[in-house]
Protein backbone atom coordinates (compact mmCIF):
# COMPACT_ATOMS: atom_id res chain seq x y z
CA UNK A 1 0.00 0.00 0.00
CA UNK A 2 1.69 3.57 -0.80
CA UNK A 3 2.01 5.95 1.83
CA UNK A 4 0.16 8.68 2.70
CA UNK A 5 2.40 12.10 2.60
CA UNK A 6 1.48 13.22 6.32
CA UNK A 7 0.05 16.49 5.90
CA UNK A 8 0.46 17.71 9.49
CA UNK A 9 -3.06 19.12 10.28
CA UNK A 10 -3.65 19.67 13.81
CA UNK A 11 -6.78 17.56 13.76
CA UNK A 12 -9.24 18.53 16.57
CA UNK A 13 -11.47 15.72 18.95
CA UNK A 14 -15.04 16.69 19.84
CA UNK A 15 -16.34 14.26 21.59
CA UNK A 16 -20.76 14.39 21.73
CA UNK A 17 -21.99 14.71 25.41
CA UNK A 18 -25.55 15.76 26.12
CA UNK A 19 -24.87 19.21 27.34
CA UNK A 20 -22.90 20.27 24.26
CA UNK A 21 -24.00 18.36 21.66
CA UNK A 22 -25.30 21.44 19.81
CA UNK A 23 -22.73 23.49 19.95
CA UNK A 24 -20.28 20.43 18.31
CA UNK A 25 -23.01 20.12 15.55
CA UNK A 26 -23.13 24.31 14.94
CA UNK A 27 -18.73 23.89 15.09
CA UNK A 28 -18.58 21.12 12.91
CA UNK A 29 -21.13 22.76 10.24
CA UNK A 30 -19.04 26.03 10.14
CA UNK A 31 -15.72 23.92 9.60
CA UNK A 32 -17.24 22.38 6.39
CA UNK A 33 -18.50 25.83 5.15
CA UNK A 34 -15.01 27.07 5.70
CA UNK A 35 -13.62 24.07 3.34
CA UNK A 36 -12.32 22.21 6.00
CA UNK A 37 -12.84 18.35 6.72
CA UNK A 38 -14.66 17.18 9.63
CA UNK A 39 -15.35 13.00 10.13
CA UNK A 40 -18.14 12.09 12.26
CA UNK A 41 -20.54 8.73 12.44
CA UNK A 42 -22.85 7.64 10.33
CA UNK A 43 -25.50 4.47 11.30
CA UNK A 44 -22.77 2.56 8.58
CA UNK A 45 -19.04 4.01 8.99
CA UNK A 46 -17.36 6.91 10.11
CA UNK A 47 -17.58 9.72 6.85
CA UNK A 48 -15.01 11.82 6.92
CA UNK A 49 -17.07 14.92 5.18
CA UNK A 50 -16.12 17.97 3.23
CA UNK A 51 -18.34 20.28 1.11
CA UNK A 52 -19.43 18.39 -1.99
CA UNK A 53 -19.76 21.79 -3.98
CA UNK A 54 -16.29 22.73 -3.37
CA UNK A 55 -13.58 21.43 -5.55
CA UNK A 56 -10.32 22.25 -3.33
CA UNK A 57 -12.65 21.07 0.05
CA UNK A 58 -13.11 17.93 -1.99
CA UNK A 59 -9.61 17.43 -2.98
CA UNK A 60 -8.79 17.11 0.79
CA UNK A 61 -10.64 14.27 1.36
CA UNK A 62 -8.95 12.37 -1.74
CA UNK A 63 -5.52 13.65 0.02
CA UNK A 64 -5.90 12.84 3.10
CA UNK A 65 -7.13 9.22 2.62
CA UNK A 66 -4.85 8.24 -0.37
CA UNK A 67 -7.87 7.57 -2.41
CA UNK A 68 -7.64 7.50 -6.31
CA UNK A 69 -9.42 10.34 -8.36
CA UNK A 70 -11.24 8.10 -10.35
CA UNK A 71 -13.30 6.48 -7.14
CA UNK A 72 -16.40 8.40 -6.98
CA UNK A 73 -17.99 9.70 -3.26
CA UNK A 74 -20.93 9.60 -1.50
CA UNK A 75 -23.02 12.70 -1.10
CA UNK A 76 -24.92 13.27 2.24
CA UNK A 77 -27.85 14.85 2.45
CA UNK A 78 -30.15 16.22 5.23
CA UNK A 79 -33.17 17.13 3.00
CA UNK A 80 -34.96 16.53 -0.35
CA UNK A 81 -33.87 20.34 -1.28
CA UNK A 82 -30.54 19.33 -1.21
CA UNK A 83 -31.07 16.62 -3.43
CA UNK A 84 -32.64 19.17 -5.76
CA UNK A 85 -29.27 20.91 -6.33
CA UNK A 86 -27.46 17.43 -7.05
CA UNK A 87 -29.27 15.37 -9.47
CA UNK A 88 -30.76 16.49 -13.01
CA UNK A 89 -34.27 14.51 -12.40
CA UNK A 90 -35.10 12.58 -9.11
CA UNK A 91 -36.63 9.65 -11.38
CA UNK A 92 -39.95 7.65 -9.98
CA UNK A 93 -37.62 4.84 -8.83
CA UNK A 94 -35.60 6.89 -6.67
CA UNK A 95 -38.51 8.32 -5.17
CA UNK A 96 -39.70 4.85 -4.43
CA UNK A 97 -36.72 3.57 -2.82
CA UNK A 98 -36.01 7.44 -0.90
CA UNK A 99 -39.66 6.83 0.60
CA UNK A 100 -38.78 3.00 1.26
CA UNK A 101 -35.37 3.57 3.05
CA UNK A 102 -34.40 7.01 3.59
CA UNK A 103 -33.28 8.49 6.14
CA UNK A 104 -31.24 4.82 6.39
CA UNK A 105 -28.12 3.30 4.87
CA UNK A 106 -29.11 3.09 0.98
CA UNK A 107 -27.22 5.20 -1.41
CA UNK A 108 -28.77 5.99 -4.83
CA UNK A 109 -27.16 6.91 -8.31
CA UNK A 110 -28.79 9.31 -10.58
CA UNK A 111 -27.35 12.26 -12.88
CA UNK A 112 -26.01 14.94 -11.74
CA UNK A 113 -26.45 18.75 -12.43
CA UNK A 114 -23.39 20.90 -13.09
CA UNK A 115 -23.19 22.51 -9.95
CA UNK A 116 -21.41 18.88 -8.61
CA UNK A 117 -18.14 18.96 -9.25
CA UNK A 118 -16.25 16.17 -11.25
CA UNK A 119 -13.93 15.28 -8.44
CA UNK A 120 -16.76 14.47 -6.53
CA UNK A 121 -18.09 12.04 -9.09
CA UNK A 122 -14.89 10.81 -10.48
CA UNK A 123 -15.42 12.33 -13.10
CA UNK A 124 -18.94 10.57 -13.89
CA UNK A 125 -22.13 12.01 -15.07
CA UNK A 126 -23.97 10.40 -12.40
CA UNK A 127 -23.96 11.45 -8.63
CA UNK A 128 -24.48 8.95 -5.47
CA UNK A 129 -26.52 10.25 -2.98
CA UNK A 130 -27.68 9.13 0.74
CA UNK A 131 -29.77 10.64 3.59
CA UNK A 132 -27.85 8.69 6.80
CA UNK A 133 -30.29 7.76 9.66
CA UNK A 134 -27.90 8.63 12.17
CA UNK A 135 -28.84 12.01 13.60
CA UNK A 136 -25.40 13.18 14.79
CA UNK A 137 -24.54 13.04 11.11
CA UNK A 138 -27.82 14.75 9.92
CA UNK A 139 -27.40 17.37 12.57
CA UNK A 140 -23.65 18.19 11.29
CA UNK A 141 -25.50 17.99 7.53
CA UNK A 142 -27.77 20.61 8.45
CA UNK A 143 -25.61 22.84 10.61
CA UNK A 144 -23.08 23.10 7.67
CA UNK A 145 -26.31 24.09 4.99
CA UNK A 146 -24.45 22.18 2.12
CA UNK A 147 -24.45 18.36 0.82
CA UNK A 148 -21.58 16.76 2.13
CA UNK A 149 -19.45 14.65 0.45
CA UNK A 150 -18.15 11.48 2.82
CA UNK A 151 -16.62 8.44 2.23
CA UNK A 152 -15.35 6.26 4.97
CA UNK A 153 -12.99 7.83 7.35
CA UNK A 154 -9.53 5.49 6.48
CA UNK A 155 -6.55 5.64 4.62
CA UNK A 156 -7.85 4.39 1.51
CA UNK A 157 -7.72 0.77 0.87
CA UNK A 158 -7.63 0.52 4.89
CA UNK A 159 -10.67 -1.38 7.07
CA UNK A 160 -13.21 0.59 7.47
CA UNK A 161 -13.40 2.75 10.47
CA UNK A 162 -17.00 2.32 12.98
CA UNK A 163 -15.09 3.89 15.74
CA UNK A 164 -13.85 7.53 16.75
CA UNK A 165 -10.31 6.08 17.95
CA UNK A 166 -10.24 3.82 14.20
CA UNK A 167 -10.23 7.59 12.35
CA UNK A 168 -7.24 8.67 15.05
CA UNK A 169 -5.51 5.85 14.15
CA UNK A 170 -5.45 6.54 10.47
CA UNK A 171 -6.20 10.24 9.51
CA UNK A 172 -4.78 12.22 13.16
CA UNK A 173 -2.93 15.05 11.92
CA UNK A 174 -4.20 14.37 7.95
CA UNK A 175 -7.60 16.32 8.30
CA UNK A 176 -9.57 19.35 10.72
CA UNK A 177 -11.67 17.46 13.33
CA UNK A 178 -13.25 14.38 14.21
CA UNK A 179 -16.52 14.26 15.99
CA UNK A 180 -16.74 11.05 18.61
CA UNK A 181 -20.00 9.71 18.36
CA UNK A 182 -19.67 6.31 19.56
CA UNK A 183 -19.82 3.22 18.11
CA UNK A 184 -21.53 2.75 14.98
CA UNK A 185 -24.80 0.78 14.57
CA UNK A 186 -24.26 -0.81 11.59
CA UNK A 187 -20.85 -1.64 10.90
CA UNK A 188 -20.91 -1.84 7.11
CA UNK A 189 -21.12 0.54 4.11
CA UNK A 190 -24.41 1.51 2.34
CA UNK A 191 -26.48 -0.55 -0.36
CA UNK A 192 -25.66 1.10 -3.83
CA UNK A 193 -28.46 1.27 -6.35
CA UNK A 194 -28.40 3.04 -9.71
CA UNK A 195 -32.10 4.37 -9.67
CA UNK A 196 -31.97 5.97 -13.43
CA UNK A 197 -33.92 3.48 -15.33
CA UNK A 198 -36.59 1.48 -14.36
CA UNK A 199 -35.05 -1.87 -12.92
CA UNK A 200 -33.01 -1.09 -9.94
CA UNK A 201 -29.06 -2.28 -10.52
CA UNK A 202 -27.34 -3.07 -7.07
CA UNK A 203 -23.81 -1.97 -7.24
CA UNK A 204 -22.55 -2.62 -3.72
CA UNK A 205 -24.71 -5.02 -1.38
CA UNK A 206 -24.91 -3.67 2.23
CA UNK A 207 -27.79 -3.92 5.16
CA UNK A 208 -30.71 -3.34 3.17
CA UNK A 209 -30.71 -6.68 0.81
CA UNK A 210 -31.81 -7.64 -2.54
CA UNK A 211 -34.88 -8.83 -1.30
CA UNK A 212 -35.97 -5.42 0.41
CA UNK A 213 -35.55 -3.64 -2.26
CA UNK A 214 -37.82 -6.27 -4.33
CA UNK A 215 -40.15 -5.83 -2.27
CA UNK A 216 -40.26 -2.29 -2.10
CA UNK A 217 -39.90 -1.35 -5.94
CA UNK A 218 -42.04 -4.38 -7.15
CA UNK A 219 -39.62 -4.83 -9.99
CA UNK A 220 -36.70 -7.61 -10.38
CA UNK A 221 -33.47 -6.59 -9.08
CA UNK A 222 -30.32 -6.80 -10.71
CA UNK A 223 -26.91 -7.47 -9.64
CA UNK A 224 -23.95 -5.16 -10.88
CA UNK A 225 -21.30 -5.50 -8.33
CA UNK A 226 -20.14 -9.20 -9.35
CA UNK A 227 -19.13 -7.62 -12.54
CA UNK A 228 -16.48 -5.11 -10.54
CA UNK A 229 -13.01 -6.26 -11.81
CA UNK A 230 -13.48 -5.26 -15.11
CA UNK A 231 -15.18 -2.13 -14.87
CA UNK A 232 -12.89 0.58 -15.84
CA UNK A 233 -14.60 3.54 -14.71
CA UNK A 234 -16.44 2.61 -11.39
CA UNK A 235 -20.39 3.94 -10.61
CA UNK A 236 -20.36 3.15 -6.95
CA UNK A 237 -17.15 3.53 -4.09
CA UNK A 238 -15.59 0.00 -4.06
CA UNK A 239 -16.29 -1.47 -7.39
CA UNK A 240 -12.51 -1.18 -8.77
CA UNK A 241 -9.73 -1.07 -6.25
CA UNK A 242 -8.84 -2.91 -2.86
CA UNK A 243 -10.54 -2.13 -0.08
CA UNK A 244 -11.21 -3.32 3.99
CA UNK A 245 -7.57 -4.86 4.14
CA UNK A 246 -5.13 -4.49 6.91
CA UNK A 247 -1.55 -4.90 6.77
CA UNK A 248 -1.48 -8.48 7.42
CA UNK A 249 -2.28 -11.28 5.27
CA UNK A 250 -6.19 -12.31 5.30
CA UNK A 251 -7.46 -15.69 4.39
CA UNK A 252 -11.06 -15.94 4.37
CA UNK A 253 -12.49 -19.64 4.69
CA UNK A 254 -16.05 -20.43 3.41
CA UNK A 255 -18.47 -22.76 3.56
CA UNK A 256 -20.28 -25.06 6.22
CA UNK A 257 -19.31 -24.36 9.87
CA UNK A 258 -17.65 -28.03 10.22
CA UNK A 259 -15.97 -27.61 7.31
CA UNK A 260 -14.62 -24.13 7.95
CA UNK A 261 -12.86 -25.59 11.55
CA UNK A 262 -11.30 -28.19 9.97
CA UNK A 263 -10.11 -26.34 7.43
CA UNK A 264 -8.27 -23.69 9.71
CA UNK A 265 -6.96 -25.94 11.97
CA UNK A 266 -4.85 -27.25 8.86
CA UNK A 267 -3.81 -24.02 8.03
CA UNK A 268 -3.15 -23.01 11.53
CA UNK A 269 -0.56 -26.42 11.87
CA UNK A 270 1.00 -25.19 8.60
CA UNK A 271 1.33 -21.69 9.92
CA UNK A 272 3.05 -23.17 12.96
CA UNK A 273 5.57 -25.08 11.40
CA UNK A 274 6.18 -21.73 9.56
CA UNK A 275 6.49 -19.83 12.76
CA UNK A 276 3.91 -17.31 11.99
CA UNK A 277 1.89 -15.34 14.03
CA UNK A 278 -1.94 -16.42 13.42
CA UNK A 279 -4.94 -14.16 15.09
CA UNK A 280 -8.74 -15.75 14.02
CA UNK A 281 -11.80 -14.33 13.46
CA UNK A 282 -14.58 -16.94 14.38
CA UNK A 283 -17.62 -17.26 14.79
CA UNK A 284 -19.33 -18.55 18.37
CA UNK A 285 -20.23 -22.08 16.47
CA UNK A 286 -16.69 -23.15 15.98
CA UNK A 287 -14.59 -20.69 18.32
CA UNK A 288 -14.23 -23.10 21.49
CA UNK A 289 -12.77 -25.73 19.36
CA UNK A 290 -9.89 -23.50 18.96
CA UNK A 291 -8.10 -22.92 22.55
CA UNK A 292 -5.69 -19.73 21.55
CA UNK A 293 -5.40 -16.52 23.04
CA UNK A 294 -5.45 -14.77 19.21
CA UNK A 295 -8.75 -15.30 18.81
CA UNK A 296 -11.55 -12.78 18.32
CA UNK A 297 -15.55 -13.89 18.34
CA UNK A 298 -17.67 -12.25 15.46
CA UNK A 299 -20.81 -13.42 16.80
CA UNK A 300 -23.07 -16.31 15.83
CA UNK A 301 -23.26 -17.65 12.43
CA UNK A 302 -26.86 -17.43 12.17
CA UNK A 303 -26.74 -13.71 12.68
CA UNK A 304 -24.54 -11.53 10.42
CA UNK A 305 -25.68 -8.65 11.36
CA UNK A 306 -23.03 -9.50 14.80
CA UNK A 307 -20.56 -10.25 12.25
CA UNK A 308 -21.15 -7.05 10.32
CA UNK A 309 -20.12 -4.50 13.24
CA UNK A 310 -17.47 -6.80 14.37
CA UNK A 311 -15.82 -7.58 11.32
CA UNK A 312 -13.35 -4.18 10.29
CA UNK A 313 -12.74 -3.62 14.49
CA UNK A 314 -11.19 -7.54 14.26
CA UNK A 315 -8.97 -6.80 11.36
CA UNK A 316 -7.80 -3.51 12.86
CA UNK A 317 -7.50 -5.76 16.57
CA UNK A 318 -5.51 -8.49 14.66
CA UNK A 319 -3.25 -5.78 12.89
CA UNK A 320 -2.46 -4.20 16.44
CA UNK A 321 -1.15 -7.21 17.79
CA UNK A 322 1.06 -7.48 15.10
CA UNK A 323 0.19 -10.66 13.63
CA UNK A 324 1.29 -11.97 10.26
CA UNK A 325 -2.08 -13.84 9.46
CA UNK A 326 -5.50 -13.44 10.29
CA UNK A 327 -8.05 -16.56 9.36
CA UNK A 328 -11.27 -15.56 8.85
CA UNK A 329 -14.27 -17.94 9.58
CA UNK A 330 -16.74 -17.60 6.71
CA UNK A 331 -19.55 -19.94 7.80
CA UNK A 332 -21.83 -17.52 8.54
CA UNK A 333 -25.24 -17.49 6.56
CA UNK A 334 -25.33 -15.68 3.09
CA UNK A 335 -28.97 -13.76 3.49
CA UNK A 336 -29.48 -10.42 4.00
CA UNK A 337 -26.28 -8.00 5.64
CA UNK A 338 -24.65 -11.26 5.49
CA UNK A 339 -24.01 -10.60 1.75
CA UNK A 340 -22.26 -7.47 2.83
CA UNK A 341 -20.20 -8.61 5.31
CA UNK A 342 -18.89 -11.68 2.80
CA UNK A 343 -18.18 -9.26 -0.29
CA UNK A 344 -16.12 -7.12 2.29
CA UNK A 345 -14.17 -10.50 3.43
CA UNK A 346 -13.85 -11.40 0.09
CA UNK A 347 -12.29 -7.83 -0.87
CA UNK A 348 -10.20 -7.85 2.18
CA UNK A 349 -8.80 -11.28 1.62
CA UNK A 350 -5.25 -12.36 -0.02
CA UNK A 351 -6.61 -15.94 -0.50
CA UNK A 352 -10.24 -17.13 -0.24
CA UNK A 353 -10.87 -21.00 0.37
CA UNK A 354 -13.92 -22.48 0.02
CA UNK A 355 -14.77 -25.63 1.55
Amino acid sequence: MDQVPHMQKKTEIMRIAEETAEDIFKKAGKLLREGKTVAFPTETVYGLGADALNPQAVEQIFKAKGRPADNPLIVHVSNQEQCNQLVITFTPLAEKLAECFWPGPLTIILEKTDRVPYITTGRLETVAIRMPANQIARKIIEAACKPIAAPSANISGRPSPTTASHVEEDLQGRIDAIVDGGEVEIGVESTVVDARREVPVILRPGKISAKDIQQCTKTEVCIGYARKDNMEKPLSPGMKYTHYSPSARVILVQGKAKDVAAKIADIIGKTNDDQKKAGLLLTVEIQKEFPLEKKLSIGQGTKPREAAKRIFAGLREMDSKGMDLIIVDGSFTEKGIGAAVLERLQKAADMIITT
